[in-house]
């Protein structure tokens, strides 16, 4: 539960999260959390872990344990803009964490990790982008689910550039194949943006999931009555039950009725 006060505007909400192995995967490289600072803030967290081994999870894992030792260091955010450079230089320290672990240890040379991060600060959602883990908001009051996110891959390249249509961007051979992420080199490049915050339900997701279900599938569950956690497990049963060709990540926040 969350309650904070912005321009005299009082929002409470619940949140789970929970990350799954999958049907295929050997080990589980995929982190999430959801977290509430001292001041009410939340942070909402997904990490998909790349290089094979322990490596992936080992850098999912300190992106993860970093940002939220920095949040929960967090006295105050002075304003949106505030809250957007705590975000990069958060981001920007969990990045030399790892790059600098990589480059000293033999051991996770070549680890990297995708990472989808979204602060409610009021009235504002300020979210941070790397690789292709996803945002989606689902507006209860218009009725739209969107991806507010954009995939930082070579299909999603292509896609945004009129190469190939959607359809195609779901069994193109380099569909996995990442153009950003974070620790593979000495400085990041996240993709941060503030939105407005009405009350949307925020889901943020590894592409375990998606590539599993479809977001009519998605939408559907998230839109249902049951509990925020039974939500959760429901999305991920579906997943694995569609094939679960990957670890699966899942935070999910809904803002109370």
């Amino acid at each position: 539960m969350s309650l904070f006060k912005k321009k005299k505007i009082y929002v409470t909400g619940r949140f789970a999260y929970k990350t799954d192995i999958g049907k295929v995967r050997l080990s589980n490289e995929d982190q999430a959390l959801a977290l509430i600072n001292a001041r009410g803030n939340v942070l909402l967290l997904v990490c998909d872990g790349m290089g094979g081994q322990n490596k992936g999870d080992f850098a999912s894992n300190l992106a993860v344990q970093t940002i939220k030792e920095e949040f929960e260091k967090v006295s105050r955010f002075l304003n949106k803009y505030h809250a957007v450079m705590w975000l990069n230089k958060a981001v920007q320290k969990a990045n030399t964490e790892i790059y600098e672990q990589a480059s000293k240890n033999k051991l996770y040379e070549g680890m990297g990790t995708t990472l989808t991060c979204a602060i409610i600060y009021g009235d504002r959602v300020i979210s941070a982008q790397i690789g292709d883990s996803r945002l989606y908001f689902l507006d209860r009051e218009i009725g739209k689910f969107s991806q507010m996110s954009e995939d930082q891959t070579y299909v999603g390249y292509l896609y945004r550039t009129g190469q190939i249509t959607l359809e195609e961007m779901k069994t193109h051979p380099k569909r996995h194949m990442l153009m950003n992420a974070l620790g593979v080199y000495p400085s990041a490049s996240a993709d941060i943006k503030i939105h407005k915050y009405t009350g949307q339900t925020i889901l943020v997701c590894s592409d375990g999931l998606y590539n599993n279900i479809t977001d009519f599938d998605i939408e559907s569950i998230i839109r249902g009555e049951d509990t925020t956690e039974e939500k959760i497990n429901e999305l991920i049963s579906l997943a694995n039950c569609n094939g679960g060709s990957d670890n699966i990540a899942i935070v999910l926040w809904e803002a109370n009725k």
